[in-house]
């Protein structure tokens, strides 16, 4: 198994990138290929004197800017490092590829490179997110800000085989987010897309609001780009919000350094549950090859996390699994 990661993703690239290589190669003995321009990433790499570690650098001379439309800088560069490395994905000489580059840019260079699997209409962007009971998988994170309520129900569907490849569920509960419990409720999205859920044959326990996913009352949850890259990015807004309060709280006072000493014990299970660079990515799924996009502002821990997974899909064959229930798909 080898693993793509692009070397020129990250905002403060190729630092992150290069480290998560080295830390990751150095982990699990499985080859780490970077993807980016040599003469800037192999002096990085060299310095960390990783001997003879199963690091291997491709080169790629152009790279998309995080503030370049998509479309175009794909059209326009050709061999970027998103584009090189995915192309090792197709070929077959790696399983999967990350990058914590322009989302877009990653979304295009799959459907152009990758191409979508027969039967999906719209990839999108999943990661499981942290519950008081564990995790939910969440879909989709913002590929598809505009969406038909049959996008939806290829999202439960697509949804439902990463939750039972990633958390080990043997029939993931689907909750469709919206404004309130009934039925009803909701945009006319949601409304919509309620009763195709409902007739799907996937394990539909209705619309949940925020205070269900996070209580852990369904295992995957639907929605569209727009919803849910807002709801994403409020929730780690918020993250960083209560940890923030609580670091300020703690301010030059002996007896608050003291009583957060005790407490720390307590402390770092929420710190860690609340941590996006747990994680590390999210998988572009849809699409015919393992990609995850993580964070322009990851970090190589971020980056070691999103590696983790990719190779967890990899071990798990989440795209055999996903092909099986596509192809098993009840007609209409």
């Amino acid at each position: 198994m080898a693993i793509v990661l692009d070397a020129m993703g990250s905002d403060k690239f190729p630092d992150p990138e290069v480290n998560a290589a080295v830390q990751m190669a150095r982990e699990t003995g499985e080859e780490i290929i970077l993807v980016g321009n040599t003469s800037i990433v192999e002096p990085k790499l060299k310095n960390l004197k990783p001997g003879n570690l199963p690091i291997r650098l491709v080169h790629a001379d152009q790279m998309i800017e995080m503030d370049e439309h998509a479309v175009d800088a794909v059209q326009k560069k050709p061999n970027n490092s998103m584009a090189v490395g995915m192309r090792l994905v197709k070929s077959g000489e790696a399983s999967a590829f990350i990058t914590a580059g322009n989302t877009g840019g990653a979304y295009f260079n799959a459907v152009y490179n990758l191409r979508r699997m027969p039967g999906i209409s719209r990839p999108a962007l999943t990661t499981p997110i942290p519950t008081r009971t564990g995790s939910a998988i969440f879909i989709d994170n913002g590929a598809n800000a505009d969406c038909r309520p049959e996008f939806l129900v290829e999202f439960a569907m697509m949804g439902s085989v990463y939750a039972r490849n990633i958390l080990g569920l043997e029939s993931p509960r689907i909750g469709l987010l919206s404004n309130g419990e009934e039925e009803g409720k909701g945009n006319q999205l949601v409304k919509d897309a309620f009763p195709l859920l409902a007739s799907s044959g996937l394990n539909f326990i209705g619309n949940v609001e925020p205070k269900e996913i996070f209580a852990g009352e369904a295992d995957v949850v639907v929605t569209d780009g727009f919803t849910g890259n807002i709801f994403i990015k409020t929730s780690e807004s918020v993250s960083r919000f209560i940890i923030d309060i609580l670091r300020d709280g703690i301010g030059n006072s002996f007896i608050h350094k003291l009583g957060f000493i005790l407490m720390s014990p307590a402390f770092k299970p929420l710190k860690k549950k609340m941590d996006p660079a747990e994680i590390g990515a999210a998988l572009l799924i849809g699409i015919n090859g393992l990609v995850f996009i993580g964070h322009g502002r990851s970090d190589a821990r971020a980056l070691c996390s999103g590696i983790r997974l990719a190779q967890h899909a990899v071990k798990s064959d989440m795209l055999g699994a996903l092909r099986t229930a596509i192809q098993n798909r009840p007609a209409g």
